[in-house]
């Protein structure tokens, strides 16, 4: 059994301490919306589906079980409502208002300075359609390593693979992104 503080939270929720999703909510939420954005490349979107993991999250906390840790749980629920997202909307297409600039996605919501925007916009730009044109499942396996910090084996619980097949997909990934992106590289 993990114990841990969200394990605790989660039996503190389900216990009905409804104060304990508060808790879990201020852990998880930038990192949730930042894997989600990664994904979907929507602001809007993200910060969507990651409220209503919440949601899902406190309507299920009687059935929650800490057999694996806690990020992969939520992870999975994160990437569950996402992939019914996707397939709703290529079944419901519609015209994204939704204009993401190229200095990134910041869940504080604070600007950066107009020297900072400008320097490398054109390297993170590249670097971003790079990442988004990795198969799905060796994005995810790179985005929930790289940017959420997941462990090989919260990601395998995450994903359902194994921890190799997780280390298979984010080598696979590297070495896209490595060609893909050599000329950004200068020559020595």
């Amino acid at each position: 059994m993990i114990h841990d503080a969200d394990t605790s939270a989660m039996q503190r929720l389900a216990g009905g301490e409804d104060t304990a999703l508060n808790e879990i909510i201020h852990r998880w939420q930038d990192r949730l919306i930042s894997f989600l954005w990664h994904m979907s490349h929507d602001q809007i979107v993200a910060r969507d589906l990651a409220q209503e993991t919440f949601v899902r999250l406190y309507q299920n906390r009687h059935r929650y079980r800490p057999h694996a840790p806690f990020a992969s749980y939520l992870f999975q629920i994160a990437r569950n409502l996402l992939f019914n997202h996707v397939r709703w909307s290529k079944r419901h297409p519609s015209e994204s208002l939704e204009f993401l600039s190229d200095e990134g996605f910041d869940p504080e919501g604070n600007e950066p300075s107009p020297d900072k925007a400008m320097v490398g916009t054109e390297t993170i730009h590249q670097v971003r359609l790079a990442i988004a044109d990795l198969p799905d499942e060796l994005r995810e396996a790179f985005i929930l390593f790289t940017y959420q910090d997941l462990s090989y084996r919260e990601i395998s619980a995450t994903l359902g693979c194994s921890e190799k097949a997780v280390e298979t997909r984010i080598y696979r990934a590297r070495q896209i992104l490595k060609e893909k992106l050599s000329s950004l590289v200068p020559s020595a």
